[in-house]
């Protein structure tokens, strides 16, 4: 029997005006940041000072009220026009009530019965994902936790489809690799080391000036891998490199692939949305050729973390991924069972992720994704436009996307380019007005912003270009 405390717990009564409360919160939250009312996107603290805080706030007694509105105040607010970081979008509300629902229900989806509404919301979303992207009638899909998970899982697809052995049943007797570009999201790589592949099996082919793969040296690199005994299964396309934001030739890649009998992969993670822009559609050409692309909803297509689309082009790959049965018996298999999606994910108990995405085609249609990614696309090329005319920034390439990468230059030596630029991103982290990130690229420190917020304007772009040369001009780090 319940207790008097378990019942307390899950009271219809206590839910409604505790959800009631965090709705308001909320709602002031997206007013205060969007308006710009609040002109901080961070309150930082260090890692151990913050770590001090819950310590002694976890020694209190607090109202849920207390407790929410204080994750509020000492978390990174993505919905201000000044959060022009990592690559994780400012959620649209009705994603965020999707979330919501989501939670609460708390259906595993492992196989049909425990999430039955979900399970075919999700096989209409992968519908809509592979229609945009072109594939044919044999193309499917499904949704999984992030696009690390996603490209781990396309690849152990590419291993199953390509590879000679059958690494699942009896383990490697081949040594295997992949060709990926060496500005590839850390993922790829991470991904072919779980799988075993090793240092020698990630064989990264260098990049052009725009930071693009060097189609022209796959040959001489897939050769190379040939004659030291590997058996090369997949080549994986970047759309973009998280990096600099710039695409690789999906075109050349697709061609080499084919002519090598290898799979093509492509991370979209961040740019796969533009798939639904008509302004930007062209920057993906060819990805219709991949054998596998993953997608990420909770960047570029304004849903709640953490939601991936990995589509396929042939609906049979996503079936024999982690079958322990020959690929014959499942072409003889007339049910696929593709509502049992435990069968073909990482996954056993999934979120409900696909209601995530389809409340936002049900409340906008898909011409919502559009929108975004056009408008993010149009700041980044307005704000690499604005650097461009200040002599006191140098900007790193033309941004084919919303990533930007550029550095202060000033009247600074070379030797010391660098340091004054880390020092700067550093000062903006602690000053909390700003929120951008950093990179490198062929070895040199760049700032690095990604625009994530529909919001943001040209005022924003000069006033965080001013903020720096005043940091430069008026700290410490002067010189």
């Amino acid at each position: 029997m319940s207790t008097p405390l378990l019942r307390q717990a899950y009271s219809a009564e206590l839910f409604q005006e505790e959800g009631t409360t965090l709705i308001k919160l909320l709602s002031q939250h997206l007013e205060n940041h969007i308006s710009e009312k609040s002109d901080t996107v961070i309150n930082w603290s260090t890692p151990n000072d913050e770590l001090r805080f819950w310590e002694q706030y976890a020694t209190e007694r607090h109202t849920t009220e207390e407790f929410f509105g204080t994750v509020l105040k000492r978390s990174i607010a993505t919905h201000n026009p000044k959060y022009i970081g990592h690559q994780i979008s400012p959620t649209v509300p009705v994603s965020s009530l999707a979330t919501l629902l989501s939670a609460t229900l708390n259906n595993g989806m492992a196989v049909y019965e425990m999430g039955a509404a979900a399970t075919a919301i999700e096989k209409v979303v992968v519908n809509v994902f592979t229609k945009a992207i072109g594939y044919g009638k044999n193309a499917d899909g499904f949704l999984t936790s992030g696009g690390t998970l996603a490209n781990l899982t396309a690849l152990i697809a590419a291993r199953k489809a390509i590879a000679n052995d059958d690494v699942w049943n009896d383990g490697y007797a081949n040594k295997l690799a992949i060709l990926v570009s060496e500005e590839a999201h850390y993922c790829v790589d991470r991904a072919a080391r779980i799988m075993g592949l090793g240092d020698a099996g990630i064989i990264k082919v260098p990049v052009n000036e725009h930071f693009k793969i060097e189609v022209n040296k796959l040959d001489l690199a897939y050769k190379l891998a040939i004659d030291k005994g590997f058996e090369v299964i997949a080549v994986v396309g970047s759309a973009p490199s998280t990096s600099s934001g710039m695409h690789d030739n999906l075109e050349s890649l697709a061609a080499f692939a084919k002519q090598n009998n290898i799979w093509f992969h492509v991370d979209g993670a961040h740019g796969g949305a533009a798939i639904f822009s008509k302004k930007y559609k062209h920057l993906l050409k060819g990805i219709e050729q991949a054998d596998s692309i993953a997608i990420d909803g909770h960047k570029m297509m304004a849903t709640s973390s953490i939601t991936t689309a990995l589509l396929f082009k042939r609906s049979n790959d996503t079936y024999t991924t982690f079958s322990q049965k020959a690929h014959y018996l499942w072409d003889k298999n007339d049910d696929l069972e593709w509502y049992n999606l435990a069968k073909r994910t990482f996954e056993c108990t999934k979120s409900m992720m696909s209601i995530r995405f389809f409340s936002i085609i049900n409340a906008f249609g898909t011409q919502f994704f559009d929108d975004y990614v056009t408008t993010l696309y149009d700041l980044g090329k307005t704000f690499a436009g604005i650097i461009e005319l200040n002599p006191e920034f140098d900007l790193a390439m033309q941004p084919e996307t919303n990533i930007v990468c550029f550095r202060f230059t000033g009247n600074l030596r070379t030797d010391e380019i660098d340091s004054i630029n880390q020092s700067i991103r550093r000062q903006l982290l602690e000053d909390g007005e700003f929120y951008i990130v950093s990179t490198y690229l062929k070895g040199q420190f760049y700032l690095r912003v990604t625009i994530m917020n529909v919001f943001t304007t040209e005022s924003h772009f000069h006033s965080l270009l001013n903020k720096i040369i005043s940091i430069k001009n008026h700290s410490i780090i002067n010189v």
